[in-house]
């Protein structure tokens, strides 16, 4: 399993990131992040890297029916080509890379986030509430757009960093269509994107941010349907458009023409909102190439129904296979994210925004987010903690519910983190430090 490219020659000579980055897990120093500025993450193609002394959960300790820990072990973790290749026996004497029994797990997703729009790499700046809710933040953005378009793909690339620093390799980032910026912030993004693509990856969604026919935006959403991105967004079509079928049915059919998902920010929680969900479950029942591929983000109208009722949406949308994404929290409104998870729901979360004119509250960290809802949702056992895991992965986990181990295996994408805790749940309660990430093998900090 030893490989000749991990020699120390061979090392400085791939990259001094790698250098810093993999001694960071072997010794348990404080990693740092790759600055946007540097030429690439540390790319290992065709080559092998060997860790020692990873530590992985092997299953639960039980007393009776009660799980109240996590059993772990030492591993040896060989990578090649961006996948693992191999997980074996703990080989403590190779000259390989030491983990330190560091505890290693999936790397993080961001599934809701801005990137596009952000005042984060810049000068501090609070929130600027335009008045008249959001058509009055609609206003606001005419406004403070152009601006914000000149360093837009600087910033992104500053986010980008932030997000990997906490474990993040990929993010579902919304990214604004309208009259405003027309197809130049998703062109900005795309640029910082691509001066990431080593390090991070990314699906898009078309934003029309100021209203699909509000503003006047159906131009531009055909015109970037028809590009490099991967979901046709919306916004409240009751309360910004006018019109619940008009603008879904529009929503629809860019996606279908177009082979892209959908994900629809609905904030409106009244009548409106459970109309919109209702009309959106059916039209995706008439075109079943939306199974799985469609999402509501936010999505309060659910936080304003009678359990019972909550019940009643979730099994509906699971039958639909219509995800939830969640910025957990928001004020005072808490989402039945446990029935939802529990109907069968796929429930992601993200940080929405890092630092923009929206909020100012973002950590970059989703590993928080799951920490935020263990919380709320009292996932406060051993097993609870360890499954609202997923919140920060947007799926996998190293046991499923009965302990067995179903990460990693050989031929698993190699995007990861080490991490300074004895296991998941401690991982979750204490928001543990991440000290380095691969993506695809390469890598990161």
């Amino acid at each position: 399993m030893v490989s000749e490219s991990i020699t120390r020659k061979n090392f400085i000579r791939n990259s001094s990131i790698a250098l810093a980055g993999m001694m960071a897990v072997s010794h348990g120093l404080n990693a740092k992040p790759v600055q946007e500025d540097a030429a690439v993450p540390a790319t290992f193609e065709g080559k092998s890297l060997v860790f020692k002394n990873v530590r992985l959960e092997t299953g639960f300790t039980y007393e009776g029916d009660d799980i109240v820990a996590t059993k772990t072990g030492l591993f040896s973790v060989e990578i090649e080509n961006g996948k693992i290749k191999d997980v074996g026996p703990n080989q403590p004497d190779a000259n390989a890379i030491d983990a330190r029994g560091m505890l290693m797990l999936p790397s993080f997703k961001d599934m809701h986030i801005h990137l596009d729009k952000t005042f984060y790499g810049g000068q501090w700046q609070a929130i600027r509430r335009g008045s008249g809710g959001v058509k009055g933040m609609i206003a606001l953005e005419q406004k403070i757009l152009p601006e914000m378009l000149k360093t837009s793909t600087y910033k992104a690339q500053k986010m980008i960093a932030l997000l990997q620093s906490n474990g993040t390799a990929f993010a579902r980032s919304h990214v604004n269509i309208e009259p405003t910026s027309k197809l130049d912030s998703l062109k900005n993004l795309q640029k910082a994107l691509e001066n990431k693509k080593n390090g991070f990856g990314a699906e898009l969604v078309a934003f029309p941010q100021h209203g699909v026919f509000y503003t006047g935006s159906v131009p531009y959403l055909k015109e970037a349907a028809k590009m490099d991105i991967d979901f046709i967004g919306g916004l409240d079509p009751y309360s910004i458009d006018g019109a619940i079928e008009k603008t879904i049915d529009l929503t629809v059919l860019l996606a279908l023409d177009h082979s892209k998902g959908i994900d629809i920010h609905l904030h409106e929680s009244g009548e409106s909102g459970l109309k919109t969900i209702n009309y959106l479950m059916d039209k995706v029942h008439e075109n079943p190439a939306l199974k799985g591929k469609t999402y509501l983000s936010h999505c309060f109208a659910l936080g304003r129904l009678d359990q019972s009722k909550q019940q009643e949406m979730a099994e509906k949308l699971a039958a639909a296979e219509i995800g939830i994404v969640s910025t957990i929290p928001f004020g005072g409104l808490v989402m039945p994210i446990p029935t939802l998870m529990k109907a069968g729901v796929k429930v992601t979360t993200g940080n929405d925004s890092i630092v923009d004119h929206w909020n100012t509250f973002g950590t970059g960290s989703v590993l928080q987010k799951a920490n935020l809802a263990a919380q709320l949702y009292g996932y406060s056992t051993e097993f609870g903690l360890s499954r609202i895991l997923k919140l920060a992965t947007a799926g996998p986990l190293p046991l499923d519910d009965k302990g067995v181990q179903q990460w990693p295996k050989a031929g698993d994408e190699a995007s990861l983190v080490f991490i300074d805790a004895s296991c998941s749940a401690e991982a979750v309660s204490r928001i543990s430090p991440v000290k380095s990430l691969m993506y695809k093998g390469n890598v990161v900090f």
